[in-house]
């Protein structure tokens, strides 16, 4: 299985401009994430993808892959999806958020290791560990799964709700988190880039939306790893803390 890794790194996020290119005990976070995506004992090429010379200089320094890419894109999705159109006999893409400094090559390749399924279409990751808190918090995504794993919605809302549950929420319903690790066979990719927004989609403000509106299923694979990403700088103190 040949599988591809997409780092998508833009440089003007909004409410972090640059975070790309912060240093981290000595380190930029493009660098960390891509020093720790490369130690996957699945992904095959790694590339970065940018949409800014500043981030190409700063991963040819450190000698990483990089490809400048369409600064239109509306996600990363499609970032990763202009990426694998440079490339050919690619099976499978995976999508390494470039704010996760952290990211751990075992909870990559758990993921990836779904693909050994020739009928999963599109993977991603979700965590039994959640607090009153996560229920509540519309930043923290929540997933609901069939009998075989498979999403049935996602939320940044409390699903099932617990209204009418019987005693604590948290024991009325094994809830799981969603964690945005999104891999993809190499044609779902790009059939998916391809799909019309949907009002689902918008109103939740979560891309994943569109995929299951249109049909495609999306394997939830369950993991006990998870790492703290820089949204924010106030976000750095906690990845310090891991360092």
């Amino acid at each position: 299985m040949k599988v591809l890794g997409v780092i998508p790194a833009r440089y003007g996020s909004s409410r972090f401009p640059g975070k790309p290119l912060l240093e981290i005990k000595g380190k930029t976070m493009i660098q960390r994430v891509y020093e720790g995506a490369i130690k996957s004992k699945l992904i095959t090429d790694l590339v970065v993808a940018t949409d800014d010379e500043r981030i190409i200089e700063e991963v040819n320094r450190f000698g990483g892959r990089v490809m400048l890419t369409s600064s239109e894109h509306p996600s990363g999705t499609d970032r990763c999806a202009e990426v694998l159109s440079h490339f050919q006999n690619i099976d499978v893409v995976i999508n390494i958020q470039g704010d996760e400094p952290l990211v751990d090559p075992e909870q990559i390749d758990t993921l990836l290791q779904v693909f050994t399924n020739d009928k999963v279409e599109i993977g991603t990751l979700g965590i039994d560990q959640v607090s009153l808190e996560d229920l509540q918090n519309p930043n923290r995504i929540k997933v609901v799964v069939d009998h075989a794993d498979r999403a049935l919605y996602f939320s940044r809302s409390a699903i099932p709700n617990f209204a009418n549950a019987k005693g604590a929420p948290l024991s009325s319903y094994p809830y799981l988190r969603h964690i945005g690790l999104y891999a993809y066979r190499a044609q779902t990719l790009r059939e998916i880039t391809s799909l019309e927004p949907t009002r689902l989609e918008t109103t939740e403000s979560l891309e994943q939306l569109r995929w299951l509106y249109y049909g495609y299923k999306i394997q939830v694979v369950k993991t006990h790893i998870e790492t703290p990403n820089i949204d924010v700088p106030d976000d750095v103190e906690k990845v310090l803390r891991f360092l």
